[in-house]
């Protein structure tokens, strides 16, 4: 058995989030939403602080801690229960549910549930690969001056959703190294890689690279916005391939699935300079 196989089983939690006005206006704001439509519920996405509630206890384990010199988010799955409503408190627990080792690399699968008084709201599947080896030695890049970020925004919105076999608009993104804080902020995800070089140096990468939840959180907005309502999701799952350093310019192209006679499901890709960062489907409220 290695090392990190026999964490499987191991709890952490309850964890307390507060979805108050205040911290969802800085989360939607963070992650490029439309402020305005956020007044009663939170965007689905906001589901990322949930889930960095509860990660840092599993992260920071004393256990887990030698092997997170190279750490990366391979895969989320997130489905939602309900809308969350602004002001209501979640209880939110994960547990580390298998741990695979191939070689010096540790697949963990960390599941959550997050709960309310007004019932269930989430549960998530997260995939991190860990290791106490850098993942590799890419070459070194400057960091970007602080402010500068790409364009960002999507193109308008037809009245009504694509139909299966339909593109969605596409969506423009990206951030800037200050924008990576904010987000850190909003959401509670500290990882250094994402604001400090040194750090993303010592893991291997060029330099810092944007969160990959704030990859997630931008196809999510370009599905909620062509769907109205404050419930609009019900699954996604996301996975991440390659990382996105800051002002570099991507865009998210969509594609409605076949229709499976259940609610519109919606094939995703995070691209930027022709290079797939990351691909998912979603699937929107029936």
């Amino acid at each position: 058995m290695g090392a990190l196989e026999a964490l499987a089983g191991r709890r952490y939690g309850p964890y307390t989030v507060e979805a108050s006005s205040d911290r969802v206006a800085a989360f939607t704001a963070a992650v490029g939403d439309d402020g305005r439509r956020w007044l009663k519920h939170t965007p689905p996405f906001f589901a990322n602080v949930a889930l960095f509630a509860a990660a840092p206890a599993f992260l920071d384990d004393r256990d887990v801690v030698p092997f997170t010199r190279s750490l990366i988010h391979s895969e989320q799955h997130y489905a939602w229960s309900r809308p969350l409503r602004i002001g209501e408190t979640v209880a939110v627990s994960g547990s580390v549910v298998a741990v695979r080792a191939r070689g010096s690399l540790n697949f963990v699968t960390f599941d959550l549930i997050a709960t309310a008084d007004a019932g269930p709201w989430l549960t998530a599947s997260s995939i991190f690969l860990l290791s106490a080896q850098a993942a590799g030695s890419a070459e070194e890049q400057p960091e970007p001056a602080a402010a500068l970020r790409p364009p960002f925004g999507g193109d308008p919105v037809p009245e009504e959703m694509p139909a299966p076999g339909e593109t969605v608009p596409v969506f423009r993104c990206g951030a800037s190294r200050a924008d990576l804080v904010r987000y850190a902020g909003a959401s509670g995800d500290w990882n250094p890689i994402h604001w400090d070089h040194e750090s993303a140096r010592a893991a291997g990468l060029s330099g810092t690279i944007v969160h990959g939840l704030l990859m997630a959180a931008w196809m999510g907005n370009a599905v909620t916005r062509l769907v109205p309502g404050d419930g609009p999701l019900r699954e996604a799952r996301i996975r991440f391939r390659n990382p996105l350093r800051p002002t570099a310019a991507a865009v998210v192209t969509g594609e409605v699935a076949p229709d499976d006679g259940l609610s519109p499901q919606i094939d995703l890709v995070l691209e930027s300079a022709g290079e797939r960062l990351a691909t998912g489907r979603i699937r929107v409220t029936p």
